[in-house]
């Protein structure tokens, strides 16, 4: 049969995705698109669940990874004051737009990724970085992994170059938001922003943060980091009858909520540094999470996502 404009459109866009299944969960990758994951879902008795906010056709078609379920932040989290900033004598100037100020979340999301190797229920990815107005080299790798339908996703960062890197990694993931849809974390400090979303002072979390109640997503407008996370959150839909559990390893050891109102989802994104980390660094009292890599180093962290549904 011949192949037609419209078929071969269908076939160009399931090549965008690569899909891995554990026979319980399916998760749907989209390489070029920021290595980020265009869905996380369980199919059972002919429903579907979806764990994370599901990238529509035309953020697939784009490649918007700002629109789909999770991406990855490399070579560091947030906002960049001016996408300006010193280290070890140099001053890095970062590209920035109208739309973009502080060149948020570095270059990962913005970069196709290159896959690795393609398992049943595991998929490696790659993104090497060739060093220009970020003046350093380094690899980035995401491991995705299902197992007993819970999802595993192994981020690592090498430096490349000869000199020491500044840097911090995480991941921002989209979950869906009901009215009820309730998130539990235990933290001890967060972070006040300006009218840019940069920080300006660090102060005690809101009385709803406490790891017993926690709080609605509904009642909230978080575009915040938070600190001293023990790298434990739950979320819950209640009138759905689901909970999904998230762990995250150290260096992840700052939890990012966005809680965007009226929107039908919000973010809870493990991160290993604040704010403009960069500009921070050395303040007195002021753990920013930046790290240093020697050249050749790597860090790595894992960050587990668990469902569980009501029978």
């Amino acid at each position: 049969m011949p192949v037609t404009k419209n078929s071969a459109a269908v076939a160009e866009r399931h090549q965008e995705l690569v899909s891995i299944s554990d026979g319980i969960a399916t998760v749907e990758i989209a390489p070029a698109a920021g290595g980020a994951l265009a869905s996380y879902r369980w199919r059972q008795n002919g429903s579907v669940v979806d764990w994370l906010r599901p990238a529509d056709q035309a953020a697939i078609d784009s490649r918007d990874a700002g629109a789909m379920a999770c991406f990855p932040l490399v070579p560091y989290s947030n906002r960049i004051r001016g996408g300006r900033f010193a280290f070890a004598g140099r001053t890095v100037e970062l590209p920035t737009s109208p739309e973009d100020p502080h060149h948020e979340h570095g270059h990962g999301w913005r970069r196709p990724w290159t896959v690795v190797r393609h398992e049943a229920s595991t998929t490696l990815l790659s993104y090497r970085h060739a060093a220009d107005s970020w003046p350093w080299s380094y690899e980035a790798r995401q491991a995705i992994s299902l197992v007993d339908g819970g999802l595993i996703i192994a981020l690592s960062l090498r430096n490349l170059s000869d000199m020491p890197m500044p840097a911090g990694f995480g991941l921002h993931p989209y979950f869906p938001s009901t009215p009820w849809t309730h998130v539990q974390a235990q933290v001890s400090g967060m972070w006040e922003t300006d009218a840019e979303i940069l920080p300006t002072r660090h102060v005690l979390p809101p009385a709803g943060s406490n790891p017993t109640t926690g709080f609605d997503v509904s009642e909230t407008d978080f575009d915040t980091v938070f600190t001293g996370w023990t790298r434990r959150a739950r979320i819950s839909w209640p009138e759905r009858g689901r909970q999904l559990d998230i762990e995250a390893e150290a260096p992840l050891d700052f939890l990012v909520l966005y809680t965007p109102p009226g929107e039908p989802f919000f973010c809870a994104e493990p991160v290993s540094n604040i704010t403009d980390a960069f500009n921070r660094t050395g303040e007195a009292g002021i753990d920013t999470g930046c790290i240093v890599l020697a050249p050749g180093q790597m860090r790595s962290a894992s960050v587990r996502f668990t469902p569980s549904q009501a029978a």
